[in-house]
């Protein structure tokens, strides 16, 4: 009679008994305590029920005894394998930190490297749940190995992390103290989030920069409020699972890969619908702010709005939406910031929107009242003009369909780059637009100082100077001559934007872009 398999079979079960006890009660326990979940439960969490397919469960460090039996098996920390997220096919990696803190220490090389190659090659998004250095190394790592390790040496495959931005979408989830290597993979995403209160990033954490005389807690060095203000990350929230549905909510915008364009969503929003409000939401003071996102949420198909990065380069806000269904990218400057002026830190986050926006094919449109650069010794300090020089670069090299609307400013050299330059875009202007070389208020006194200071009465000559070219600064003059495309009444905007959704839909070419997208 043949003998079955059932001793192996044993093995196998045994082996994987072993690695779901991760680091041990105590090491879990730990876990629970700081309020943080396991990997496992982690991912039981983020994919759908039933439809985690773990690949290389039993890797890990062996022990055996003096004739070669097995002991105990010692997983990896890297919990890793194939999930659907709203049942659309992922790849989820994720740290255990109950294994040495997710250091190098339990790491096994080829395994880390893996999914992010996995998801590359079979186009479908990746989930990174990071916590602790995410397989970087540790200080004991040069004892337990007997040798120091050369960082970018043999066989390092970061490059595949960097790449996968220009292919699929990258979401990293930061859910406890994040370092090194780490921290290097939740800023290399698309999309990121931190836990407020039991999350922080770093390059290195308090006890290393404890040697250069700052003694700062977790928090203090790389905690939400510095990342997010920094533009580290993306959001924060209070816990996982919320972390969990912030990671579906912005897989839902965006198609599995570059090969493919997200689908339309089954419209029940009337693309003709006019809000009354939008008349009369834009001050008749030129310097008086207002609240642009109630304008986004007005015109956008209801409910829609997903924004990033919202402490982060505020004089900007960027996110994305759905017209009629479809899904787009949304720029729309915030006066409330800057009044609404393009800082380093907002020429930094369009940059990486458009980028992201053209490497998934997503049409942009822009709600525009940019009234210039940032100016001023800070502003020239934070190199301003050289960010600002590479964001019309990025806006320039995009080729996906793109639509502004200048709601009241857009003066000087960020005023013109609310559009790519060379090639065709919609561009449409509300009756509060007002745009030029420079803004009248301030330049008048400058370009009229000999007439001004040789007036009878100085003041009466400024009052009527500017009577003068307030008249002429009308944007009925510009459209008059066709540098504007079309004025139209603030409340047409959604029939505008939607008509621009749906022409731009066919548009859409799948595909990688002519450039890659930067992290």
């Amino acid at each position: 009679m043949a003998k079955d398999w059932g001793d192996q079979l044993e093995e196998l079960i045994r082996r994987q008994a072993d690695v779901r006890e991760m680091g041990g009660p105590e090491r879990i326990e730990r876990q629970h305590a700081g309020d943080r979940m396991t990997i496992r439960e982690r991912i039981n969490a983020l994919a759908d029920d039933g439809t985690f397919h773990e690949i290389g469960t039993i890797a890990g460090n062996a022990e055996y005894d003096d004739t070669g039996n097995l002991i105990k098996l010692n997983a990896s920390n890297c919990v890793m394998g194939r999930a659907r997220v709203d049942r659309r096919p992922v790849v989820i990696s994720g740290d255990d930190f109950t294994q040495r803190g997710g250091s190098a220490d339990a790491a096994i090389k080829d395994k880390a490297a893996y999914p992010e190659e996995m998801a590359r090659e079979l186009r479908i998004p990746i989930i990174r749940l990071i916590e602790g250095s995410g397989g970087g190394g540790s200080v004991k790592t040069i004892e337990t190995t007997g040798r120091p390790n050369l960082p970018g040496g043999v066989g390092t495959k970061y490059d595949l992390m960097l790449q996968n931005m220009g292919y699929i979408p990258v979401v990293a989830l930061g859910l406890g103290s994040v370092a090194g290597l780490g921290a290097a993979r939740l800023a290399a995403s698309h999309y990121s989030v931190m836990v407020k209160e039991t999350s922080a990033m770093f390059v290195a954490g308090p006890p290393v920069v404890a040697g250069l005389g700052e003694d700062l807690s977790k928090q203090e060095l790389g905690g939400w409020k510095i990342q997010l203000a920094a533009g580290g990350v993306d959001d924060a929230v209070d816990t996982e699972e919320e972390a969990f549905e912030l990671a579906r909510k912005f897989l839902s915008y965006l198609p599995s890969s570059v090969d493919e364009v997200t689908e339309r969503e089954p419209p029940d929003d009337p693309v003709d619908r006019h809000d009354a409000s939008l008349s009369s939401i834009i001050p008749r003071e030129p310097k008086q702010a207002y609240n642009m996102r109630k304008i986004v949420e007005t015109v956008i198909d209801t409910g829609s709005f997903f924004e990033m990065a919202f402490k982060f380069g505020r004089p900007i806000i960027t996110g994305f939406a759905r017209l009629d269904g479809w899904p787009v990218a949304v720029m729309a400057s915030d006066p409330l910031f800057s009044g609404g002026a393009w800082t380093t830190d907002a020429c930094e986050k369009i940059i990486r929107f458009v980028d992201m926006a053209q490497t998934f094919h997503l049409p942009i449109v822009y709600l525009c009242d940019c009234p210039g650069f940032a100016v001023g010794l800070e502003a020239e300090k934070a190199r301003t003009i050289r960010a600002g020089v590479r964001v019309m670069t990025a806006i320039s090299q995009t080729t996906v369909p793109w639509c502004s609307i200048i709601v009241r400013n857009a003066f000087g050299v960020a005023g013109g780059a609310h559009r790519p330059a060379g090639r065709y875009s919609m561009r449409y202007a509300w009756i509060s637009g007002a745009w030029g070389s420079l803004p009248l208020a301030g330049g008048i006194e400058a370009a009229y100082r000999a007439e001004i200071d040789t007036a009878n009465d100085p003041q009466a000559k400024l009052d009527e100077i500017e009577e003068r070219l307030e008249k002429l600064r009308s944007p009925f003059r510009t459209a008059e001559t066709f540098a504007i495309e079309e004025m139209i009444d603030p409340r047409a905007t959604r029939s505008v934007f939607c008509d621009f959704a749906n022409l731009s839909a066919k548009r859409r070419k799948p595909g990688p872009s002519s450039f890659g997208m930067r992290p």
